[in-house]
């Protein structure tokens, strides 16, 4: 029964739901911002599920496959599909919702905002190349090096920018202020948030890097030049991990010194950078795809909990 339970939460990727919505509570957190509305962090539960899940939808007759994620999919094929319509729909409702309770503040977004969206909605679009042939062919999973930098980036992009965007939209109230930003949209006005975007963006990058290290041999055998395939497993880990966890540690002090971090407040938000170099260092041998779910995905979500901790348990 445990066993069922595990494979169903992260096979299912509800544990990925489960880390969007936590690392967006971080950085709401962390930026000092007033929360989202519940609709929307039900709509950012469900959205990585139906996403994460629309890649193995394809799975129905790889029951003796050695992947035991897509045995699970092959075998709960119909569960699958059906979960799939059901949060489907509910997002759909769940967005139907928002547009006509905030189409105020949505017809007031400024057009930068809608770039951004646009840029994330596009960049989730070819990730899996549903874009029409006869328009472009490019599949961003295909694209070797840059795959786990895309990855990253939506995942930024998502708990960072994202609710910035939806707050302004739900707390617009038609009321303009002096500095010509709508009253009580509550958006951050500096640009320090910046250096938190690069902080998440790294760690999320390295975090897709290192699950590329699992499919090391299924990528090399059909040549797709990811960097665990380039360089080997041990470059990967200096040459690369490395400088990208340091980049984020960097941004991180960066936003800390900005924000006059206490010193115990600074090392709970060093200490997944820490693990996670730890963890990469331990990647030289190959682990049961169980590790790269649960050890590896943790980390995030260590991530984000020790980020809670730091702003809400210490306050000097």
């Amino acid at each position: 029964m445990g066993l069922k339970l595990i494979k169903f939460i992260f096979f299912g990727n509800y544990f990925i739901g489960l880390l969007a919505v936590a690392l967006t509570v971080e950085a709401t957190l962390q930026l000092q911002m007033p929360f989202n509305s519940m609709s929307y962090y039900a709509m950012l539960f469900i959205a990585p599920i139906v996403y994460y899940t629309y890649a193995y939808m394809g799975a129905t007759n790889s029951r003796f496959s050695s992947n035991p994620r897509t045995q699970w999919y092959a075998t709960h094929q119909g569960f699958i599909r059906w979960s799939q319509l059901v949060l489907t729909a509910i997002t759909g409702l769940l967005v139907l919702y928002s547009v006509i309770r905030y189409y105020p503040g949505i017809l007031h977004l400024p057009l930068y905002y809608w770039i951004t969206i646009f840029v994330l909605l596009a960049v989730a679009v070819l990730y899996y190349g549903l874009v029409p042939v006869f328009f472009f062919n490019l599949n961003l999973r295909n694209t070797g090096w840059l795959k786990p930098f895309v990855i990253g980036f939506v995942w930024a992009a998502t708990v960072n920018l994202l609710p910035l965007i939806v707050l302004k939209i739900e707390r617009f109230d038609g009321v303009t202020t002096a500095t010509g930003l709508e009253h009580g949209a509550a958006v951050p006005e500096n640009a320090i948030w910046v250096f938190l975007f690069i902080k998440n963006w790294m760690f999320c990058t390295v975090n897709a890097i290192m699950f590329d290290m699992k499919d090391y041999a299924i990528d090399s055998n059909s040549q797709l030049k990811t960097f665990v395939v380039r360089i080997g497993l041990k470059k990967t880990i200096f040459y690369v991990l490395i400088p990208l966890l340091i980049t984020g540690m960097f941004s991180l002090l960066i936003f800390a010194w900005y924000n006059n971090f206490a010193v115990l407040r600074i090392v709970l938000n060093l200490i997944p950078f820490v693990l996670t170099a730890t963890v990469a260092w331990s990647m030289n041998k190959r682990k049961k795809i169980f590790y790269y779910l649960i050890v590896i995905d943790g980390l995030i979500l260590l991530k984000a909990l020790c980020g809670i901790a730091a702003m809400e348990l210490i306050r000097f």
